[in-house]
């Protein structure tokens, strides 16, 4: 007597399953991701130019305050310069410095990680020592300190920044290359005859590159505050270019006269970005952390 057998049906996949990931930050990927769109289209969308001013409209209120107007939909700061226009170009600004600086970190801090965790001996003491001094020292102060030697430039913040942040990354990663270096994987690249560099940029830097891209994420924020406090204090992304950290500077003597929006608003932005950064990165490391993906 045969059985006929039916073969078991494998159910579709949902449609965007993706986006019911467990814990999927929606919120805060949405708001990046405006913030970004905002940054490529600023030529686009500004209604203004974002340098240029009319002292006849200072001050102007935003459009659902007394005094305020469709025209300037968010106020006018004190040289008459519309404040939304500045807001979008000041997205495109802290987007650059901090997605570069963070990749200029990550790349220094990876590659110098990846050599002293597999190389060890004498070059291992001289990285963790040289990263062990520029972590002993407050970021924010050795920033200022630098930025005041080089002066302030869009390109000059992304060296400074990164320079001064690729510390994080080489401690991180160099912790886990120690582990890696021993697995059996590399053992046999070894005895396979395989050249340190080939193991270290084919066997080791595949498996670190995950701690790589969560690092990033949560150092984004940190840059972005950073570089914000930098030219809050006048030694970041020169005048008149609108970076939020110079509007805060710039409104902060306005807002005890009731010019709130001139620091609220930049205020704001800053802190949205930075949040949803954080946010991201910290799902980002829990789904890719393999002790913690099950949780």
């Amino acid at each position: 007597m045969s059985v006929t057998t039916h073969p078991t049906a494998v159910p579709a996949p949902e449609p965007l399953a993706f986006w019911r990931l467990k814990g999927f930050p929606l919120l805060p990927v949405l708001i990046l991701l405006v913030i970004a769109l905002v940054a490529i289209f600023a030529d686009v969308l500004a209604p203004y130019d974002p340098e240029i001013g009319s002292l006849a409209r200072r001050f102007r209120p935003p459009a659902w305050q007394e005094g305020g107007s469709m025209a300037h939909l968010l106020g006018t700061d004190h040289v008459g310069r519309d404040v939304l226009s500045r807001l979008m170009y000041g997205a495109r600004v802290s987007m650059i410095v901090g997605l570069a600086a963070v990749l200029f970190a990550g790349v220094l801090g990876t590659f110098l990680g990846i050599v002293s965790g597999y190389l060890g001996g004498w070059v291992d003491q001289v990285i963790m020592r040289l990263t062990d001094t520029w972590l002993a020292l407050p970021g924010l102060t050795f920033a200022i300190f630098l930025a005041a030697i080089v002066g302030p430039s869009e390109l000059n913040i992304i060296f400074i920044l990164g320079g001064v942040y690729w510390t994080r990354y080489a401690r991180v990663i160099r912790s886990e290359v120690l582990s890696l270096k021993e697995r059996e994987f590399v053992n046999l690249a070894v005895v396979a005859g395989c050249s340190r560099r080939a193991i270290m940029w084919h066997h080791i830097l595949p498996n670190v590159i995950n701690s790589a891209i969560v690092l990033a994420t949560l150092m984004l924020g940190i840059v972005i505050v950073t570089e914000a406090a930098l030219s809050f204090l006048g030694v970041g992304v020169p005048p008149p270019r609108p970076a939020w950290g110079l509007m805060l500077a710039d409104g902060k003597k306005g807002l005890m006269v009731g010019y709130w929006w001139l620091t609220v608003l930049p205020g704001l932005c800053i802190m949205l970005m930075v949040l949803s950064a954080n946010l991201l990165g910290d799902w980002l490391r829990v789904k890719l952390d393999p002790q913690l993906r099950q949780l």
